[in-house]
């Protein structure tokens, strides 16, 4: 594994353990049919903390065990910072920051 996937991980550890933090972690998966959702973000179908969970992080974790190609773009960090997304949640802060990571390090 090379080190750009190995920070990925890390990366996807820590953007994990801040939802965990912020009680934005779910234990019940949620439908096979709000996971097959086609809108961006699954926004039609999941909160945006589900798709973290539920789609991006599962997503991005295979991609770098695997040694598969990690996609050319991402910029999921505005989602948060420039929304309403996790407004009032104590780790918004830390979610933003680990999220501004996780799109540099793909998108360069």
């Amino acid at each position: 594994m090379d080190l750009r996937a190995n920070q990925l991980l890390s990366l996807l550890m820590d953007l994990e353990m801040h939802l965990r933090s912020a009680s934005l972690w779910q234990a019940q998966l949620p439908s096979q049919a709000a996971l097959a959702s086609t809108q961006p973000f699954c926004v039609d179908t999941l909160e945006f903390q589900q798709w973290l969970q539920f789609v991006f992080i599962p997503r991005l974790r295979v991609l770098a065990e695997t040694g598969q190609p990690l996609p050319l773009l991402c910029n999921v960090a505005p989602m948060v910072s420039d929304g309403d997304v996790f407004t009032g949640v104590n780790a918004r802060a830390e979610i933003v920051h680990t999220l501004e990571q996780i799109d540099a390090l793909i998108s360069n």
